[in-house]
């Protein structure tokens, strides 16, 4: 699945986008705990979070997260956004709650990132 997919299926607003056409996305992770992301993410995951600090982007880094979309209706702040930027990490934004957005990608093909 592509990046502009997600973004059509979560009805999200895009914060940073980079190759929404190109990038495939092969699973998905949703948490709030990034000891979490970094013990169980594999394959290329979009990560699904409400947390919004910078360490989210770290974390995104670390485990060649290419993608991260916002749930709840939450938004990064401009220091994230950067940090985005320089990592060249997607940011998306959804009002749905994490637990419909998962349902959302797994019910369209993809797989859990763990």
């Amino acid at each position: 699945m592509v990046v502009r997919t997600i973004v059509e299926l979560l009805d999200a607003d895009i914060i940073h986008g980079v190759d929404l056409d190109t990038r495939e996305i092969r699973s998905c992770c949703g948490s709030d705990m990034m000891s979490d992301v970094l013990a169980y993410v594999k394959d290329q995951p979009v990560l699904l979070t409400g947390l919004c600090n910078p360490q989210v982007i770290r974390t995104a880094e670390m485990m060649d997260i290419m993608c991260i979309a916002f749930v709840r209706g939450k938004r990064p702040d401009e220091k994230m956004i950067e940090l985005a930027k320089d990592r060249d990490i997607c940011l998306l934004a959804t009002k749905h709650t994490m637990f419909t957005s998962c349902g959302i990608l797994f019910q369209n093909g993809l797989i859990g990132g763990a």
